[in-house]
């Protein structure tokens, strides 16, 4: 909606009250319909942070913040500031029942189960869910988001050290359309959980086990076998990654567009190479454009070499 638009939506709500004004009275934004205008059409261009100072104002914003904050669709934290309190983050979301998205990681350093189970559990539509860095919640969070978000599609749980096997099966078992997880750094889980869950969601399109010294070519080449469609695989420090695991990736999955292997040092450009030639985007450079890089360092320039001979 244009700034016009906005003007002529005002003017014309202002105008339907100006028979039950005394002539020569002020209007004010709070005179406006709360609905079917400033939650609708003016309060949504405002970031959270200015949101969270407007309620401050007086009573009669807070309800009308409230108001818009119950029907939201999508909540991240980080947008509030650098941190939120803990009692700000009640209160917004208090009353919302239609969360298609919620991010807590501007709240990592202290939310718990806590504060939000009872969030997860009112809100069934949640699609996006990011707990990214929130180390104070439990595996019981995971379960919560499995059996109360049937419709989940994508999941972030990196740097969540407390996601075990048994509540990633049971994600696994509730939640059939996930397409992206983020499992970077969970050291809690081994090739028998990944095999298990990746068995569940053929359509999984993003997946990353980064930094988990436990996953092996067992698990990788289940994911490769089960998920067709996967177009992004991050490994970026499974050591045990070796070069058989990626040519099965290479065989089964078609459409990937991304590989992150950095830090996987029984990965070489053996079975890279096939990837590249099929322009999948890597995050290890061939070795000849490794050596000149090191060669720059040393001697401050590079020689001139076609590398496309």
């Amino acid at each position: 909606m244009t700034n016009n638009d906005c003007h002529c939506v005002a003017y014309t709500a202002m105008d339907a009250k100006s028979e039950e004004r005394p002539v020569g009275s002020k209007y004010q934004l709070l005179d406006l319909p709360w609905e079917d205008v400033l939650v609708t059409h003016v309060l949504c261009y405002l970031p959270l942070r200015h949101l969270a100072s407007l309620q401050r104002v007086s009573k009669s914003f807070r309800s009308l913040v409230q108001a818009y904050l119950a029907n939201c669709r999508t909540f991240d934290s980080a947008q509030t500031g650098p941190r939120i309190p803990k009692e700000a983050f009640c209160s917004m979301l208090r009353d919302n029942k239609v969360l298609h998205s919620l991010s807590v990681h501007g709240c990592s350093d202290w939310i718990t189960d806590k504060e939000l189970l009872p969030v997860i559990g009112q809100n069934q539509l949640l699609l996006r869910v990011d707990l990214r860095g929130c180390v104070r919640l439990s595996r019981h969070a995971l379960v919560a988001v499995s059996l109360s978000c049937p419709r989940l599609q994508h999941l972030c749980l990196a740097h969540c050290e407390w996601v075990d096997s048994l509540a990633l099966r049971s994600l696994a078992d509730h939640c059939a359309d996930l397409r992206s997880l983020d499992l970077t750094a969970c050291r809690q889980l081994r090739d028998e959980a990944v095999c298990y869950v990746v068995a569940k969601w053929p359509s999984l399109r993003s997946l990353s086990v980064a930094v988990n010294a436990n996953i092996t070519d067992v698990a990788v080449e289940e994911v490769a076998k089960r998920c067709r469609e996967l177009e992004q695989l991050d490994l970026t420090g499974c050591l045990r990654v070796r070069n058989e695991a990626i040519r099965t990736v290479a065989e089964y999955c078609p459409k990937l567009q991304s590989l992150k292997v950095n830090h996987c040092h029984n990965v070489s450009e053996s079975s890279l190479g096939v990837l590249r030639r099929r322009n999948v985007e890597i995050d290890v450079e061939p070795p000849l454009q490794r050596a000149l890089v090191l060669l720059q360092d040393v001697v401050g320039f590079a020689p001139f070499i076609n590398l496309q001979i």
